[in-house]
């Protein structure tokens, strides 16, 4: 497998929209009810981005193959959002060491507890979610698309 790297980028970068473009373009095609991505950048360029939080790009061979962004919600809890794996990538572990990397992120800007939500249609993630510990909660979240909420203690960057 070629060399994953992560880096954290400005979520409002090109790189950036790029990679959420396809993500959008995808939850478009397969959620029954389509996706409107008409306010997604600019919410992503203000909650996605210090202070608030942070936006992950992952790379391979200097092609950009996933994202991933954390939003704090209170002093222990951060929302991982947009997360998204190239298709062509999907099944060699690249999402299981993108929401790793995510979750230490949650850890270094202080958080323990990470939450997030997603769509019925989207059974890849739900599955790997619970195979890497998240567990099923109630909604926390207004978000009109999810139909599943997640939370996992992840404990402190100095544990």
């Amino acid at each position: 497998m070629d060399e994953i790297t992560f880096s954290v980028v400005d979520a409002a970068s090109e790189q950036a929209r790029w990679a959420m473009g396809r993500y959008f373009d995808e939850l478009e095609r397969r959620f029954s009810q389509g996706f409107d991505s008409s306010h997604a950048f600019d919410e992503a360029a203000v909650g996605l981005n210090p202070p608030h939080g942070v936006f992950v790009i992952a790379c391979a061979d200097d092609a950009t193959i996933g994202c991933g962004g954390i939003q704090c919600l209170d002093d222990d809890t951060a929302e991982i959002k947009r997360m998204w794996v190239d298709p062509r990538w999907r099944g060699v572990g690249v999402g299981k060491r993108l929401l790793g990397h995510l979750e230490d992120e949650v850890r270094r800007l202080g958080c323990t507890r990470v939450v997030l939500d997603t769509n019925e249609s989207l059974t890849e993630a739900i599955a790997l979610y619970g195979r890497l510990g998240y567990v099923p909660i109630d909604r926390y979240s207004d978000n009109p698309y999810a139909h599943h909420w997640f939370e996992k203690s992840i404990g402190s960057a100095d544990q």
